[in-house]
């Protein structure tokens, strides 16, 4: 089966890698949030704050990483990230036994993890794309989705029973040594590594920082894909403190009821990543990303109905199941189409603009959501980013841009 086929040693090292440190981080989601409220006392404005300033932060400091990452070496600039992000989660656990935490180093750590983050997902896609054979990619793709969405299902629940045991910062202390033991993984995985061009060159021109957003403009496929994605990503964390506060604050759901509605269903995530390279190879890349996509953006407005009860909370769980496995077969799609339409030699420049756009959109959406939150109310909020995500499948390309040498065969069935 070409799901199950080996993908090499070297793929096998970065798979662990992404591996452990994508569950240190599910591991330690809530921390700084918890930390921030129970420690630091901070109100809900702050702990907003925190989450859209760590993300809009981290995405400008970001900015220049791209055409940085793009003129050198992946792997040491994926190793180096690794080691900062490490690092600067180690200082949270080191503060607090000290009594010196604040709430502006949760900050700035924030912004720090996440500008390394975008440009370690930069470093990496090109180094995906160099380790795997193009006709591979989709597989390779689909097996990380599925590494994502089993640690978005084990994570939460497994930190939220370590925090229980051991305190507030073990599951930053686990996540920086996740982050420690991906490093380890990188670096095993060997072999050379081409220079690439202009490696040498002693500083970057002021046109590199804007490359990677002119050439996904300018591409028809990437477009289309780019305002797509970003639009829905944006949309729907925009309205997740809002079911936080409509579930637990205003319908009385406990929290555990709270964590296995948006827990349980991340196995159609899974069940969606095996099936996205079957779907493929029977219907085609580009009908496949299409279908998925048109159906991944009708299912978030059935969350602004959820009642108290039994039912209200089957519910939830169904439209996340539903959105989820919509989403696990779509994204291994969209990640191989959008390497495979995007130049080798700008592949950490496409790919950190499209890391920034979305951080940003997220920040400012989950902000202007919040207020739009507080004039009216959070069903009314909810229901109008479900009605704006029912309008984003426009934004799909219609056409397969792709050479037809390149394309994914649709196989009938025999």
């Amino acid at each position: 089966m070409a799901g199950r086929r080996s993908l090499g040693r070297q793929f096998g090292w970065l798979w662990a890698a992404y591996g452990v440190s994508t569950f240190g981080t599910w591991l330690a989601l809530d921390a700084f949030p918890l930390i921030a409220t129970l420690k630091l006392h901070a109100g809900p404005a702050e702990v907003s704050a925190l989450a859209a300033a760590g993300l809009a932060v981290g995405a400008a400091v970001a900015v220049p990483l791209g055409p940085w990452v793009e003129f050198r070496r992946k792997r040491p600039v994926m190793v180096a990230m690794d080691l900062t992000r490490c690092a600067a989660l180690m200082s949270v656990p080191a503060a607090f036994a000290l009594g010196r935490l604040t709430f502006v180093q949760l900050l700035v750590v924030s912004a720090v993890v996440g500008a390394a983050d975008i440009a370690f997902k930069a470093a990496s896609g090109a180094c995906l794309k160099a380790l795997v054979r193009p006709e591979d990619l989709l597989v390779a793709n689909g097996r990380f989705e599925s590494t994502t969405w089993t640690a978005t299902m084990l994570g939460p629940p497994l930190g939220g029973a370590a925090i229980g045991l051991f305190g507030l910062v073990m599951t930053v202390l686990a996540n920086a040594v996740s982050f420690l033991l991906s490093a380890v993984g990188i670096r095993a995985i060997g072999g050379s590594e081409p220079r690439p061009a202009r490696s040498h060159a002693p500083r970057l021109r002021v046109g590199d920082l804007f490359d990677g957003w002119r050439y996904i403009l300018a591409h028809p496929a990437l477009r289309p894909l780019f305002f797509n994605t970003v639009l829905v990503s944006g949309l729907i964390m925009a309205t997740s403190p809002l079911l936080v506060v409509l579930m637990i604050g205003r319908l009385g759901f406990a929290p555990w009821q709270y964590g296995l509605a948006f827990g349980a269903p991340c196995v159609g995530g899974l069940l969606g990543s095996r099936l996205a390279r079957r779907l493929v190879t029977r219907f085609g890349r580009h009908r496949v990303m299409l279908v998925s996509g048109v159906l991944r953006a009708c299912w978030s407005l059935g969350l602004a109905f959820v009642r108290p009860g039994t039912a209200g909370l089957v519910l939830v769980i169904a439209v996340q199941l539903g959105l989820v496995t919509c989403m696990g077969v779509f994204n291994p799609v969209f990640a191989t189409y959008r390497l495979d339409q995007t130049e080798t030699e700008r592949v950490a420049r496409t790919l950190s603009a499209w890391s920034v756009t979305s951080n940003v959109t997220i920040a400012a959406l989950t902000a202007l959501w919040g207020l739009l939150a507080g004039i009216t109310s959070p069903r009314t909020a909810i229901v109008i980013a479900g009605l704006l995500i029912l309008t984003t499948p426009l934004l799909l390309p219609r056409h397969d841009r792709t050479p037809q040498h390149k394309r994914e065969p649709a196989r009938s069935r025999t």
